[in-house]
């Protein structure tokens, strides 16, 4: 029951769940629709149907607002898929391939962010003056900040960690192929010990925030600086706040 518990809470089960339930009422709804009319739902209204359905549940048990589109989609999206008649193959291949990008995203619930040049530099600047900077990025992705900061200050030690196989594997073998100094770890950040950095970066998801603060304010060493993009801490007023893009996105600071 203990294990049972936390898998039925996931966001991504909850999500199947939902789909499921509203599969049952889509189908309730459309016999007795056939039984009182006498004319058939096509196929694709009857999966928009069902999508529309599964996106309200997800609302009421309050998933995450981009659920909600996916939801809606998903039906029409694989009776859509379904009618081009692929090989097992390719949906053995794009379901690889999606599991390495992914990896455990049910889980720790931090899809796969990029962020972009404008953030990498508006990191840069806050970087400290005095002394080599040890910096890691938590969710490094592809590695795009880590090697930009590595090849800008040689004097630093900037690393990554990321928990999916292929974005670690990319970034691997970028630091290889430019003979770069940063380093990448494959694992859990959460099982990183925060005192060895000056600065810790983080792009995940507002569902990982108030673990991320509890771990930074127990283990970061006075000083230090835990940066992020996009995604406040519930409760806590960040001391720096800048406008990376004309988009609006933020990059959040709290200094330890």
């Amino acid at each position: 029951m203990s294990v049972a518990r936390p898998l039925i809470r996931a966001p991504a089960v909850q999500a199947l769940l939902l789909q499921g339930a509203a599969l049952l009422l889509a189908l309730l709804l459309e016999w007795g629709w056939t039984a009182s009319t006498s004319l058939a739902i096509p196929p694709l209204a009857d999966a928009l149907l069902q999508g529309a359905i599964a996106a309200a549940l997800s609302r009421r048990a309050g998933l995450a607002r981009w659920w909600l589109p996916i939801q809606l989609l998903f039906p029409a999206a694989t009776l859509l898929v379904g009618g081009l008649h692929l090989p097992p193959s390719v949906f053995l291949g794009g379901f690889l391939f999606f599991l390495l990008l992914f990896w455990s995203t049910f889980r720790t619930q931090v899809p796969y962010y990029p962020s972009l040049a404008t953030t990498w530099r508006a990191v840069e600047g806050l970087l400290p003056s005095s002394g080599p900077v040890r910096l890691i990025d938590i969710g490094s992705g592809l590695g795009g900040l880590v090697l930009s900061l590595a090849g800008r200050h040689p004097q630093g030690a900037f690393s990554g960690i990321e928990i999916a196989p292929l974005p670690w594997l990319i970034s691997r073998l970028r630091a290889l192929c430019t003979g770069s100094r940063a380093q990448f770890a494959l694992g859990d950040y959460m099982r990183l010990d925060f005192a060895q950095y000056d600065v810790v970066f983080a792009y995940l998801s507002p569902v990982a925030m108030t673990a991320l603060w509890s771990k930074a304010s127990a283990e970061m060493r006075p000083g230090s600086l835990l940066l992020s993009y996009e995604f406040e801490i519930d409760g806590i007023v960040p001391d720096i706040a800048i406008n990376t893009s004309n988009k609006g996105a933020i990059l959040y600071g709290w200094r330890i």
